[in-house]
């Protein structure tokens, strides 16, 4: 085998090198990873791109194996579960890492989709590469959904129950999508089949839509904490070696947090009830989702009361996908000229508001709607509190941003990134009317 330098990299092989001037993978891969200019400022938060992909390749290899010893039908799935625990070869591993990557998961996503907030990461040219990743999330939120269901424990048949009962509400076709996605007039074996087929493909999917996530990223350019757009060399460095390395210490210490819970409590985020074989004749004396659902149960909770011809149950699903909707619409709501919270004050402190909003939203939907708040005041109930924890959710988004884009005035913004990180930070400032201008 010959060796020498070549044009795809400084790869020195020539098998290698005879691959890639026939289908340029290697090229690809040298110019979007390895030669990728990224900002020189990126901190910690910038980690969990990385650990998302992780995290999506093992949930994918663990499914596909777990998928080998799964039976879809309602009288052996649970069964089939007990035995890949206790019988199968490391099956235990394989159903903890499964279970767990999935919360670990939608830590990640949550982590990311904040830090795009607080940094303005949606904003222009950025709104295509937003949008993207909340489909990723509602992708990821169907399939975590589905997948619950399979153990066809009692949290999970009644877990789908009422999720499934909730499209309903929708007017003249509710019924038929009810009994589409049941294939029957009961939830029963057609419907586990249905959820596990949809399960097992669904990740795919999400593969799918995180290459057209990276695409646009590498079109748009990353944003960074500052919000600035690099102006030249200066202001970046390679991808690799400095942020493969970075990403990697990341990793590794997130991958060795979810291990701590795989191994030593790896039923921590789970529901006991769903170690109980589901019984459509015994109704839990509480149905919760699991953990990443909270905010979006609380939701639709709230909405108890009919607002002019819509009906409660109508107006609660319209709540709760709406939730996830105004996502969509969130960069052309925002309508400030400064990407980062950084150089923005007030909406800094409306930023923290919305978390704790979301925080709370999470307490309120793990409890009772008739339950005291934190065991507090026998009048102030949980549902009061999802009351108000609802309505702010949705007011963070219509008023408060549209407003703040009008009457704040943000910080000065640095002229470039390098002068911020080398040059003793954001004292030397531009005006604040260009801070997206692409260099």
């Amino acid at each position: 085998m010959s060796a020498g330098t070549n044009q795809t990299g400084g790869t020195n092989s020539g098998l290698v090198k005879w691959i890639d001037s026939r289908l340029p993978v290697f090229s690809y891969l040298q110019k979007e990873y390895a030669e990728y200019q990224s900002p020189r400022n990126f901190n910690w938060f910038w980690n969990f791109g990385a650990i998302l992909t992780f995290l999506l390749v093992m949930m994918i290899m663990s499914g596909i194996f777990l998928a080998m010893q799964y039976q879809p039908n309602t009288a052996l799935a649970f069964d089939s579960v007990e035995r890949i625990m206790r019988d199968v070869n490391f099956g235990w591993l394989l159903r903890y890492l499964h279970q767990n990557g999935a919360t670990f998961f939608f830590i990640a996503i949550y982590i990311h989709m904040f830090r795009g907030m607080y940094y303005g990461s949606y904003k222009a040219p950025r709104e295509l590469l937003w949008m993207l990743g909340v489909v990723i999330l509602l992708l990821a939120m169907a399939t975590a959904f589905m997948g619950y269901v399979l153990p066809w424990g009692q949290m999970s048949f009644w877990g789908a129950t009422v999720i499934t009962n909730l499209f309903s509400a929708v007017p003249l076709v509710g019924d038929s999508i009810v009994t589409l996605l049941w294939g029957g007039f009961s939830i029963d074996n057609p419907t586990l089949n249905r959820f596990f087929a949809l399960h097992y493909l669904f990740p795919f999917l999400i593969f799918g839509v995180v290459v057209l996530h990276v695409i646009a990223l590498h079109v748009t350019g990353s944003n960074n904490p500052l919000g600035v757009d690099p102006k030249g060399p200066q202001d970046t460095v390679s991808f690799h070696p400095y942020y493969t390395m970075k990403d990697s210490v990341g990793l590794a210490v997130f991958v060795t947090i979810m291990a701590a819970f795989v191994f030593f409590a790896p039923d921590f985020f789970g529901e006991p009830e769903n170690y109980l074989e589901a019984a459509p004749l015994n109704t839990p004396a509480h149905i919760v989702p699991e953990w990443y659902f909270l905010p979006f149960f609380a939701i639709l909770r709230s909405v108890d009361f009919d607002i002019l011809f819509i009906e409660a149950k109508l107006g609660g699903v319209i709540a709760m996908f709406g939730a996830i909707f105004v996502l969509f619409v969130l960069p052309w709501l925002d309508k400030s000229p400064v990407r980062s919270a950084k150089f923005r004050p007030v909406y800094k402190w409306f930023f923290w508001i919305f978390l704790i909003d979301c925080v709370l939203l999470g307490y309120v939907g793990g409890k009772p709607t008739d339950a005291p708040v934190f065991g507090g005041v026998e009048s102030f109930q949980i549902i009061h509190l999802g009351y108000i924890t609802t309505f702010w959710y949705f007011a963070h988004f219509l008023i408060v941003l549209p407003l703040l884009g009008i009457f704040e005035r943000p910080k000065p913004v640095p002229k470039s990134i390098s002068e911020a990180v080398l040059g003793g930070g954001s004292s030397g400032a531009a005006a604040t009317a260009k801070p997206m201008e692409k260099a």
